[in-house]
């Protein structure tokens, strides 16, 4: 008797905790999730419902110096990248937020140097957004069109400041409306305006070289979603991960599942 109230109070604390985890940041409005844990050949498989995968090329691979899991994208070369290549949703969106964990392999280059954009061929931008390494230092570039709006050089401790290299770092730029938000590590770490309707339409996905050469780095879970996020979703994504598209009537696959696939 003593043993099964026991079990079933285990159930009860275990489903309490998972309910928990899927109410704090789901498959809502998830348009791409790469965990980068397998490849095929050249393939990087997308988790999430669109099944939009990306394509390495220029010396970038998937390596098993990862955040989680088994693989992250490593871009060494300044040629290597990653792409996705257009799709509805990725060619629609306005309010959005870009995550992913980043480790950089190396400092400043002394280039401005690519670590992911989202490209727009009519009228022709790389800023939608586009984030680079600045070319004085670790911190990041993040801007939007039209307008070249955003953050000149934003690390830990706000703009003006850098990343460490070797030491992995969970980042979330949220766009809502006309103001992006910017968190390393699940703290706010700055705000700054952008263009409430910025530059949007077919064009790919880079992570890696795209006009400009690369950044050299390790990347790993890398979600976007085309809508803007709260703080307690991102600190969750940080915590959690992600959750990914499940069947019907069915609930949502976690991210530790995911990542064991």
């Amino acid at each position: 008797m003593k043993l099964s109230i026991k079990f079933c109070l285990m159930v009860i604390i275990l489903f309490a905790i998972s309910t928990s985890l899927y109410a704090q940041v789901g498959s809502n409005g998830l348009i791409l999730y790469l965990p980068f844990d397998k490849a095929t050949g050249d393939k990087v498989p997308d988790m999430s419902a669109g099944k939009h995968d990306g394509t390495i090329k220029g010396g970038a691979k998937i390596t098993t110096t990862a955040k989680y899991g088994g693989g992250a994208l490593e871009i060494t070369p300044q040629d290597a990248a990653m792409e996705v290549v257009s799709f509805k949703e990725l060619s629609e969106y306005q309010d959005n937020a870009f995550l992913f964990w980043i480790y950089f392999s190396a400092g400043s280059n002394g280039s401005w140097s690519q670590i992911i954009t989202k490209l727009v061929t009519a009228p022709v931008s790389d800023r939608s957004p586009g984030i680079w390494m600045n070319q004085g230092g670790t911190g990041m570039h993040v801007r939007y069109n039209a307008g070249n709006l955003g953050f000149g050089r934003i690390g830990p401790g706000g703009e003006g400041k850098d990343f460490a290299i070797t030491t992995w770092y969970h980042i979330a730029a949220v766009k809502k409306g006309a103001e992006m938000t910017f968190y390393i590590n699940k703290k706010e770490e700055g705000k700054t305006a952008v263009p409430a309707k910025h530059d949007q339409g077919a064009g790919s996905l880079i992570v890696g070289k795209s006009g400009y050469r690369a950044a050299t780095f390790i990347m790993d879970d890398l979600a976007i979603y085309n809508r803007a996020l709260t703080a307690a979703e991102v600190t969750a994504a940080s915590d959690n991960g992600y959750t990914a598209v499940a069947p019907k009537d069915k609930l949502s696959t976690a991210w530790g599942d995911i990542k064991s696939r």
